[in-house]
């Protein structure tokens, strides 16, 4: 997802080199994490579906979705391979559509040990948005592909991207309740945290990508005051989350001195960086913003893509020290 969409806001920028060279590391990285995935659906088939009725790990398998939207997304802007971003988007609307009634179901059947509020919920819940949120762009920007039903596509993505919003809407009103009303520590502020302007930020790109879509069907130009008001609602909200998400990133690294060593949350702060980048050069595009705004998503690029590097980096370095650490104790 990082990857994906960090390469994504390059090529809006019209960066050389970095577009190409992250659309090919990510679809390495994309074919080695199925097999990893695979492998443990294989060898621990309990602990995998576990992994639903837990309440601070279930909607992180909409990453599955998300990834390979994102994926679909680069190939089919940066590489042109229509035809694999076709056969993404397939495999984005299957996994979606199990995963969107497993998760909840799953949750809510869960008879016993559910956790208390304040510590079953966080900033990766809105992953639920984000793979929601993917569908609808990639489905949207593919639906000239798909001739006759190319309507039909875009009326359903539309859609899609309506329940992205409802579902950004009740996930953030509880994250939100847990950050007023329950005392919150430096350890509790994970990088996932982030995903609450990532998310959000998806969904304005999936707006934008409405209004900036080829096939318009004769009920989304009658909504497009509608669609337009919406994107431009979740772009600020989106904007509103950047200086709370930096101050309190300081808070935890800088004042309390908290390590900073790499944990795979750290790619959820890099995502929203680059989706921000990419959301704010799409509705610029789509709504012919002000200069300003094309400004604001060159600088966010170059932000997203040195966060991009810093983590991969830490990400090495982390997995390096690890065998060496563990062999100490």
């Amino acid at each position: 997802m990082a990857t994906g969409i960090v390469g994504i806001a390059a090529y809006a920028q019209d960066i050389p080199y970095v577009p190409g060279f992250l659309l090919w590391a990510n679809v390495l990285f994309y074919a080695l994490l199925w097999p990893l995935y695979l492998a443990r659906l294989v060898a621990f088939p309990r602990a995998f579906f576990g992994g639903f009725r837990q309440h601070m790990s279930a909607m992180g398998y909409f990453t599955i979705v998300a990834g390979t939207g994102v994926l679909g997304t680069q190939l089919l802007q940066v590489g042109k391979y229509q035809a694999v971003a076709q056969i993404l988007f397939f495999a984005a609307l299957l996994f979606w559509l199990l995963l969107v009634y497993a998760i909840p179901i799953s949750l809510i059947a869960q008879s016993e040990g559910k956790p208390q509020f304040e510590q079953g919920i966080q900033g990766n819940w809105l992953l639920w948005t984000v793979g929601t949120a993917s569908v609808s762009v990639l489905g949207t920007q593919l639906a000239s592909s798909f001739g006759a039903a190319a309507d039909q596509v875009v009326f359903w993505s539309f859609l899609i991207w309506l329940l992205s919003v409802v579902f950004y809407l009740w996930v953030i009103v509880m994250i939100v309740h847990r950050l007023f009303f329950y005392h919150l520590t430096a350890d509790e502020l994970y990088p996932t945290y982030w995903i609450d302007m990532g998310a959000v930020a998806i969904a304005t790109l999936a707006g934008a990508t409405l209004l900036r879509s080829q096939v318009q069907p004769p009920l989304i130009e009658r909504l497009e005051p509608f669609i337009t008001g919406v994107t431009l609602l979740l772009w600020i909200t989106a904007t509103w989350w950047i200086p709370w998400l930096f101050v309190m990133f300081a808070w935890r690294h800088v004042i309390l001195r908290k390590p900073a060593w790499f944990m795979p949350g750290w790619w959820g702060m890099v995502f929203p960086l680059g989706m921000y980048s990419t959301a704010t050069a799409a509705v610029t595009r789509a709504l012919d913003l002000p200069a300003i705004f094309d400004g604001i998503a060159s600088v966010f690029v170059w932000i997203a893509i040195v966060a991009w590097a810093a983590t991969f980096v830490n990400m090495l370095i982390t997995l390096w020290r690890w065998p060496l650490n563990s062999g100490s104790t």
